[in-house]
């Protein structure tokens, strides 16, 4: 058996790639290994078997990672899994249309589809749609479904749901975060009963993509004509059985799902749980197998647990402490600056993020995006420049709140550390705790100073459109910009990647000195699950696989 061979054996293998270099082993011998694994080896017992028996060191290597590889992504159906997240409201949506948190946009993809999906890569991947072909310089794209898509009550999916789909998120009834993506498609036609054209206000070579980021942005397809969600009647991997909002989410395996042998599981049952404390707890307890919205002081205590495993997922995200532009002090661009220059970054990054992050530069594209612009200097942590800035202010001397809440992930951490330096240099911050429940639409973008949890983005246009156009639902610092808003338009339409990166560059300078978002880490998303459930990757477009884990894990019983 070759390592070819064994990357034809399971399910998962098909979008793996490895050195078909390495040496051969008996089929035998790929039997050992993988009962070895079964029966709970490590790699590194693995390797010493192999190299007892006369293999090199880097042979053994690469052998025991496709074997441990193979193992881990060999599939089981059957099962049912309790699944936590660190949100929950009592006016939870089931329209997919309406979410606004990691709970939220998991429970849709539960039950709708996207026509794209965006893999580890950030590529845009077929899913409802088979093709997409853009002309017209990327601002008409003709679109073909798949035709054996059926939704939850057995009715085909044709053009139709999708056109009703997208055309309703420009309704500002709606209130769909999404709204500002949908105002883009200037034309949404059916030209077949599989077939549909986009016409965009101008260019988007990143239409895939932002298709893609359904469960994210809400872009998801809903039944022609649908008014009542409470069926959740989509074409997703899951059927809704039962759903109480504010205490549980309970999804059935969809067996007409299109997209073959998934998913795995039977079961799934979804829910908020706001306390991080009583979260992880669940976790070891047993009561439920996969936690999401971990901070970093509770993922070293679940590394030292046997049979529960940490889930990181490097990206784009932050916790922005966040000054409203329009409202008294952060109306005044020298008290901005004094902020964003008591940001003691590395201590944030080492005493909050227990190093689960890199260090920021108050703007939102992060160093793993092909479009992060290095050059733009480092904002340092600096308390003369701070005090002069606030003295130019006039606000020295005097005290504001800070609005925190476990919802804001580490936020009342960061915003201690920021109350120590302010006091530094006669700048009072008092502490306004407020609890997760309702935080997000009670208290969100309601304050002069407060915290917010921007996820990761798969592009730069989805997060500056999404969080600094200037007309953005989620623009939760008021930022306005003419310069920002045509280059955004501009960056949309350049296919030339290298101007395309100028423009962005120039897009992240205008954050970093004019928006009232302070960002001082890019934080790892951290998660944690039992041992035995696999199929988990990390997708770096936001927590539980891009929220799209539902179709994708299974339990190795």
């Amino acid at each position: 058996m070759t390592l070819k061979d064994l990357r034809k054996s399971g399910e998962e293998w098909a979008t793996m790639t490895f050195d078909l270099r390495a040496p051969l082993i008996s089929s035998a011998e790929a039997l050992r290994l993988a009962s070895a694994f079964r029966r709970g080896a490590t790699r590194r017992d693995v390797i010493r078997m192999l190299m007892a028996a006369g293999m090199s060191a880097a042979a053994a290597g690469t052998v025991a990672s496709v074997s441990e590889t193979a193992h881990a992504q060999t599939p089981r159906r059957g099962g049912r899994i309790r699944v936590a997240g660190g949100a929950s409201t009592a006016n939870e949506p089931l329209d997919p249309a309406k979410g606004s948190n990691l709970v939220e946009w998991a429970r849709a993809k539960m039950f709708y589809s996207a026509l794209t999906v965006i893999d580890e890569t950030l590529t845009a991947r077929p899913a409802l749609a088979e093709e997409i072909a853009p002309s017209d310089r990327a601002t008409v794209w003709n679109i073909k479904l798949r035709r054996d898509v059926r939704f939850h009550d057995a009715s085909l999916l044709t053009s139709a749901d999708v056109v009703y789909s997208l055309r309703r998120l420009k309704d500002p009834a709606l209130g769909a975060g999404s709204r500002i993506f949908a105002m883009q498609m200037e034309e949404v036609a059916a030209t077949g009963p599989h077939e549909l054209r986009i016409r965009l206000s101008g260019p988007n070579v990143d239409l895939p993509i932002i298709l893609g980021a359904g469960g994210l942005i809400g872009l998801l397809i809903v039944k022609d004509g649908t008014t009542d969600f409470r069926t959740a009647n989509g074409t997703g991997p899951y059927k809704l059985a039962e759903f109480k909002p504010g205490v549980r989410t309970i999804g059935v395996r969809n067996p007409e799902y299109f997209n073959p042998g998934r998913p795995y599981l039977d079961e799934i049952e979804l829910f908020g749980i706001t306390d991080e404390l009583a979260r992880v707890n669940a976790l070891l307890s047993g009561d439920v197998q996969f936690i999401s919205s971990l901070s970093p002081r509770s993922a070293q205590q679940i590394a030292s647990v046997p049979n529960l495993a940490l889930f990181e997922t490097k990206g784009g995200g932050y916790q922005p402490l966040a000054l409203r532009l329009g409202r008294e002090p952060g109306s005044n661009r020298d008290f901005v600056l004094a902020v964003k220059h008591l940001l003691n970054r590395e201590e944030i990054r080492r005493a909050v993020y227990r190093n689960f992050g890199v260090i920021a530069n108050d703007q939102p594209i992060d160093p793993t995006s092909p479009f992060y612009d290095p050059s733009l200097p480092q904002r340092p942590f600096d308390l003369e420049r701070a005090r002069f800035h606030l003295q130019r202010s006039g606000f020295a001397n005097q005290t504001f709140p800070i609005v925190v809440s476990p919802a804001a992930t580490n936020s009342e951490e960061i915003a201690q550390l920021v109350q120590q330096t302010g006091g530094q240099i006669g700048l009072k911050f008092n502490l306004q705790r407020v609890p997760a429940d309702g935080y997000w639409s009670n208290h969100w973008m309601k304050h002069p100073i407060f915290f917010g949890n921007v996820l990761p983005k798969p592009s730069p246009d989805i997060v500056f459109t999404q969080n600094f156009q200037s007309q953005a639902v989620w623009n939760e610092t008021g930022f306005r910009n003419e310069r920002f808003d045509k280059l955004l338009l501009e960056a949309r339409a350049e296919a030339d990647t290298t101007k395309r990166r100028e423009m962005y560059g120039e897009m992240q300078r205008l954050v970093h000195e004019d928006s009232g978002a302070c960002i001082p880490v890019f934080a790892s998303i951290l998660e944690a699950h039992v041992g035995k459930l696999k199929g988990l990757r990390p997708i770096p477009i936001g927590a539980m696989m891009g929220y799209n884990y539902a179709e994708n894990v299974w339990l190795d019983q």
